[in-house]
């Protein structure tokens, strides 16, 4: 028998242990941001179960419609937004939360407000459910500095700022990705125990990737600077192999494979969406934060993604993230057709 194996086996660092071991760190932390991060984590327990459901249970079917006993439908993006609010308010720890589903922030009651903002796409890339292709929860947390009387103005910060960030996907097995400043760790739901158990801790994403994921089929309204990167990568003039292209539609799932094996991701403007499609809140700066904690960069074309100042909850930007030598790449093509429209 292995006993150091099965040891091993038995020594589970859960998520919430992995937080409180953090938390032991700050001698001046209160545990406020482990209650947080529990709420969020059992919001993420439910979605996971609702979407492992959700064909059966006819979840998928528009919002809106009634079932034979005629109760209203609830779409499945509509629900985990439901889920994730509830959560989020009743951990006592919030004071305003921004959610891709709700076009205003929600203000928390005053009797139940907490010092923290959290900002969250409750379901990235529900429009894929029907085809059972890996969708995921993405969230980031901010400190508020007067609970009491928050304003839209105190939501509006600069990614930099931001304390943590993760996302939970659930695809083939149900993986919580998160950093709380420190590096990133990610954890898979364990469905026998339901618990999150550490299972890639301390995650570094390589220094150059072979994989750049884009959705090809905008490429005639590209800029020039990403036309040139993307014929790079598959013409490569150093004499060293094309880059695979890898492209999923969702996200999460895209942002996923990239910090696991390198690469580079990109959703940049173009004629049709000058300012591109994803979101800066509940998107790119999560998504950013999480790539730079893993020694990756996060690049909008213009500026390192985290010191954008977004001016509107639902603001939008052009976004490269991933392996560092690619993301400079791209900023060395931005930088050479500046200079030349400037010559």
């Amino acid at each position: 028998m292995d006993h150091a194996a099965d040891a091993h086996r038995t020594d589970l660092m859960t998520i919430t242990r992995h937080v409180l071991n953090e938390q032991s760190r700050n001698p001046e932390s209160r545990g406020d941001f482990t209650i947080l991060l529990s709420h969020i984590v059992l919001g993420c327990k439910f979605v996971a179960s609702a979407v492992n459901k959700a064909g059966l249970a006819q979840l998928i079917g528009l919002a809106g419609e009634t079932n034979v006993q005629g109760e209203e439908q609830k779409k499945l993006d509509v629900l985990s937004n439901e889920v994730f609010v509830k959560a989020l308010v009743s951990s006592g720890r919030t004071c305003v939360l921004v959610s891709e589903e709700d076009e205003e922030a929600t203000f928390v009651d005053p009797k139940l407000r907490g010092k923290y903002c959290v900002c969250f796409d409750p379901l990235d890339g529900s429009s894929n459910i029907d085809c059972g292709v890996s969708i995921g929860t993405i969230f980031g947390i901010y400190m508020i500095k007067d609970k009491d009387n928050v304003t839209l103005a105190d939501v509006l910060q600069p990614g930099k700022d931001m304390l943590a960030a993760g996302y939970c996907m659930y695809g083939s097995s149900c993986t919580l990705v998160l950093s709380t400043g420190s590096g990133v760790n990610g954890f898979t739901l364990d469905p026998s125990l339901g618990e999150f158990i550490l299972t890639h801790p301390d995650i570094k994403i390589p220094k150059k990737g072979k994989i750049y994921s884009v959705n090809e089929g905008n490429a005639k309204n590209w800029d020039v600077p990403v036309a040139k990167f993307v014929e790079k990568c598959k013409y490569p003039e150093d004499g060293t192999p094309p880059k695979s292209l890898r492209y999923i539609g969702s996200m999460v799932a895209d942002v996923h494979r990239t910090l696991l094996y390198g690469g580079v991701f990109l959703y940049p403007a173009d004629q049709k969406s000058p300012n591109g499609k994803l979101r800066v809140l509940y998107e790119v700066f999560p998504m950013s934060f999480l790539m730079e904690q893993a020694g990756g960069q996060s690049f909008t074309g213009k500026e390192r993604a985290l010191d954008l100042v977004p001016t509107k909850i639902h603001d939008r930007s052009p976004i490269f993230l991933g392996s560092y030598d690619d993301v400079e790449e791209i900023k060395a093509l931005y930088a050479e057709q500046a200079k030349s429209s400037s010559a």
